[in-house]
């Protein structure tokens, strides 16, 4: 099996930025993805160039922060900032969710970074809205998409030449965080010859305590993910860490 495990909100804050890099240089984390509208995204530029090894892709986010792109208001809300929850981008105008979408894509670009790989922010690169701006820009930039895990978007998913891994697991997430919960996820997929597993591993700031619902389980994240006992178990298993680079 190849393994790639993703580590999510990068660029969101310091205290996530560090938390990644270090789950990456200390434990199994390959991957990460880069929020390009948050407060943390020009310090996490700066440790992913001192940290090449680190498969770097793009979090697109349409439900936190502020748009990187002007007059987008079927996606904001009076102050200016996304509107929180999918619902609205049902009746969200097109044109906008992809003006918004190639200019983080632009952001991310212009960083000097490659870019390796497309998920979002909730998973709204899933939603039916969403999700075929998103296969289009990336067959423009010839890179994969995390598998769309939402039902309802399989279709369209399947229907593109897009590569994903074969299998994705969002469960590494919660407060049932152990190395034994982490392998349970490697070997319910173990059929399958390229997995993503989701994270978010991170240090506590002032950024993740007031702004996310998600703080302290990052931490345990973090340990888990530098764990003496998993990279072990991954070495025993001969289970190979890549990065979605490899998926040609």
């Amino acid at each position: 099996m190849k393994l790639i495990v993703n580590a999510d909100d990068f660029g969101y804050s310091k205290g996530v930025n560090l938390g990644i890099v270090e789950a990456h240089r200390e434990g199994i984390v390959t991957s990460a993805t880069l929020m390009v509208n948050m407060d943390g995204f020009e310090h996490a530029v700066g440790l992913a160039k001192k940290h090449p090894t680190l498969g770097v892709g793009i979090h697109l986010v349409l439900t936190c922060g502020s748009p990187v792109s002007q007059d987008v208001p079927t996606l904001t809300d009076g102050e200016g900032r996304f509107r929180r929850g999918q619902d609205h981008l049902v009746a969200a105008v097109p044109e906008e969710i992809e003006r918004e979408l190639r200019a983080q894509l632009g952001a991310f670009m212009a960083s000097g970074l490659m870019l390796t790989h497309i998920d979002s922010h909730h998973h709204v690169h899933a939603h039916p809205a969403v999700l075929p701006i998103v296969l289009k820009l990336a067959e423009e930039h010839r890179v994969p998409v995390r598998y769309p895990w939402m039902s309802e978007s399989r279709e369209q998913r399947d229907q593109s030449s897009v590569p994903t891994t074969e299998g994705f697991s969002h469960h590494f997430y919660g407060d049932d965080l152990t190395v034994q919960s982490f392998v349970r996820i490697v070997e319910e997929m173990s059929d399958y010859s390229v997995v993503e597993i989701m994270t978010h591993p991170a240090y506590l700031d002032e950024a993740i305590l007031t702004g996310s619902s998600y703080t302290k389980q990052r931490t345990t994240e973090l340990k888990i993910l530098t764990a003496a006992e998993l990279k072990q178990y991954i070495r025993d298993q001969k289970i190979q860490l890549v990065t979605f680079s490899e998926l040609g």
